[in-house]
């Protein structure tokens, strides 16, 4: 019998498997099953978006891209984050285009992570920062954020949870799984705390498109002495209904990228050339798409909140992405207890907080990517659920 922990790597054998996967798998093999457990955009693709990575593929364009794409997608993602955000990037230098969002933060840790360093990870948050950290050779620092300060990052615990060992923040915002976000007095005032102990940056903004209210998005990139400190991490399956094109970039300054790039290079070489295709059309004619989809995510954002603090569910307001993050805590159950119970005698898939976190106890992640009949179903079966666990059925 050989013993394959042997010839593994230790480093990915300790890493837990996904929280979030758990549920999906357990909804696909289920009847009669409304999963809000998965981030995907309910919409398909922009038909526009689809026609030209259709006609790429019948004009013949089926090879290899450069290794950092195709130069007019990087000066279209350039040009949109200078027309959207105002900050300028150069696409020959300072742009590179991943497979997905995903690739390229495993890139920037791995090229800005060496063994020992500390890494600072407001949670709850995405699953992916922890293992990726470790993967690299540092350390996880984690940073507890709190419903009462609506799971921002505040610059006092960010200042708390620094040594000398610290090299790199992560800003997840608008953050994955609470909806948070950060707005422009809290992004200066972290990055007072970052430039004063001289750290670096990794700001993930996929769902930057994705904000309600009048609380539009903006990269700590833009402020002041923060450009020349930050990669910032975006990508198109969230704006723009992409998932499966997997397609996403890193930006940030030139020995930084550069660097992001030679590994890419050897991992990957270069992403789908069919996906830069509709990409580059998605940036040049794709705004009033994700118009019409925030809108409609707005829409689905205030049933969802209204309804879970009408059955009793606590829900703070979010502001960003298309996810909310309930508590249950009056329920007396486990975050995992709820979501097993819920699944198994309602068939409504949600994701236990603690997924995102150990801080995520007492929350349950759901994401309303979903059409409102889907919604309106799975929220009436979640108000059935309370109110027999409130009767004691």
């Amino acid at each position: 019998m050989i013993d394959y922990s042997k010839f593994l790597n230790n480093s990915i054998q300790e890493i837990k498997p996904s929280g979030i996967r758990k549920f999906f798998d357990i909804a696909s093999e289920m009847d009669d099953v409304i999963s809000l457990s998965i981030g995907e955009p309910d919409f398909q693709t922009p038909w526009h978006i689809r026609e030209e990575g259709i006609n790429s593929l019948k004009n013949g364009k089926t090879w290899y891209s450069p290794n950092r794409g195709f130069a007019q997608l990087r000066e279209e993602i350039a040009n949109y984050y200078a027309r959207r955000f105002n900050i300028s990037y150069e696409g020959k230098t300072q742009v590179l285009v991943t497979v997905g969002g995903s690739e390229a933060i495993d890139l920037a840790f791995r090229c800005l992570v060496s063994e020992g360093d500390e890494v600072i990870i407001p949670e709850p948050s995405f699953v992916c920062y922890e293992p990726l950290t470790h993967m690299a050779g540092g350390k996880a620092v984690i940073i507890n954020t709190k419903a009462e300060d609506q799971f921002r990052l505040k610059a006092d615990d960010l200042e708390k949870a620094i040594t000398d060992k610290t090299k790199l923040v992560v800003l997840p915002f608008p953050n994955n799984p609470t909806g948070a976000i950060m707005e422009k007095a809290d992004l200066e005032a972290v990055a007072e705390v970052i430039k004063k102990h001289n750290l670096f940056v990794l700001s993930d903004e996929i769902y930057c498109e994705l904000t309600y209210g009048g609380k539009n998005h903006i990269s700590i990139a833009a402020i002041d002495g923060m450009y020349e400190r930050t990669v910032v991490i975006n990508g198109f399956s969230k704006s723009y209904a992409m998932t499966g094109w997997r397609l996403g970039y890193a930006l940030g300054p030139v020995p930084i990228i550069a660097q992001m790039t030679k590994l890419h290079q050897y991992g990957i070489m270069s992403a789908p050339t069919t996906a830069q295709y509709a990409a580059i059309e998605a940036l040049r004619n794709g705004d009033p798409d994700v118009v019409n989809m925030r809108n409609e995510y707005d829409m689905r954002r205030r049933l969802v909140v209204d309804s879970f603090n009408a059955m009793g569910l606590t829900c703070f307001e979010p502001y960003g992405a298309f996810y909310v993050f309930p508590c249950i805590k009056s329920t007396g159950m486990t975050s995992e207890d709820f979501c097993t119970k819920l699944i198994m005698d309602k068939h409504v898939a949600v994701v236990p907080g603690t997924a995102f976190g150990e801080c995520g106890e007492g929350f349950v992640r759901v994401s309303y990517s979903y059409s409102l009949n889907h919604l309106k179903t799975a929220l009436q079966r979640i108000r059935d659920f309370i109110e027999e666990q409130k009767n004691g059925n």
